[in-house]
């Protein structure tokens, strides 16, 4: 494990492979951590790639360097964070690779910095929110998926995470990969990550200042604006879904392909959930391997 402090950070990362120019960073989600990517790695250092997998914020043994940050879950700090990890790693560019949480990070800094994305793997197509278009009501088969969203709205949601976040991410795991059969100590694994003292905080913000509950950073308000304008993605894309995945809207991400002007593929794993490195990790990193 390493760490260097990153913008309003202090990251700790694994860093896999030998110095290449094939760099890509694999970027995980909600409630997961890099253990997601523990059978991809090898598969994409074997075929020479450098491979970096950062702990987000909240998550595991990554910390704010300042009491005085705003502990935000939003979109954009998400980008931000991974900029400024590349900047102290001194990577000009990589492949991104994630999911959830770091689907969406990835895609921010292909459709805002496209010089820093070589290529792109999203789960779920265009993976970045319409905060100004929360408000309109979905299906009501979509509302009754994002149920988890509307509990962390209120202040009993809040407690209930921090009460009992090794019972709640492990149903959230269940329910939205139900062909998955992960045993105890492959969640165990990841669920230390869940004991960061700021994960309830980032966690219980991010699902509030989507929906416009609450207001975000400061610190990248200039880029929530230009992503509420849905910025095209130009740099070639591998979309990967799920037909299992449980908390996607259904049929979300079938028109996602108009928001890419790159080269673009869109792959469907038959039976895999929301979480398709650790539940298809050979399909995952072959995706990978088609932009290094």
């Amino acid at each position: 494990m390493k760490r260097v402090n990153a913008g309003v950070l202090e990251v700790a990362y694994e860093e896999d492979g030998e110095a290449s120019e094939r760099v890509v960073f694999l970027l995980h989600g909600f409630p997961y951590d890099i253990h997601a990517y523990d059978e991809v790695t090898p598969l994409l250092v074997s075929a020479g790639c450098r491979v970096i997998t950062p702990y987000l914020r909240g998550y595991g043994p990554t910390r704010f360097l300042s009491a005085q940050t705003p502990r935000s879950g939003q979109q954009a700090v998400l980008a931000h964070d991974l900029l400024a990890l590349m900047d102290e790693l001194e990577t000009p560019n990589a492949v991104m690779a994630g999911y959830d949480w770091g689907g969406r990070a990835g895609c921010i800094v292909a459709a805002l910095w496209p010089e820093r994305a070589r290529g792109l793997v999203t789960v779920n197509g265009y993976n970045v929110h319409d905060v100004p278009g929360s408000s309109r009501p979905s299906r009501p088969e979509n509302e009754f998926r994002h149920w988890y969203q509307y509990y962390f709205h209120g202040e009993r949601g809040r407690k209930g995470l921090e009460l009992n976040r090794y019972e709640l991410c492990k149903l959230l795991w269940r329910l939205w990969s139900p062909n998955w059969n992960f045993d105890e100590e492959t969640y165990k694994r990841t669920a230390a990550s869940f004991d960061n003292p700021d994960f309830v905080d980032v966690v219980v913000h991010s699902y509030r200042v989507r929906y416009g509950l609450v207001p975000g950073d400061p610190a990248v308000e200039e880029t929530e604006q230009r992503l509420a304008a849905k910025p095209k993605i130009g740099v070639p894309t591998v979309a990967i879904d799920g037909d299992a995945d449980g908390v996607m809207p259904i049929g979300g991400c079938e028109d996602h392909a108009k928001y890419f002007t790159g080269p673009y593929e869109s792959i469907v794993l038959h039976g895999i959930g929301h979480n398709p490195p650790q539940e298809a990790p050979r399909e995952f990193a072959d995706a990978v391997l088609r932009l290094v």
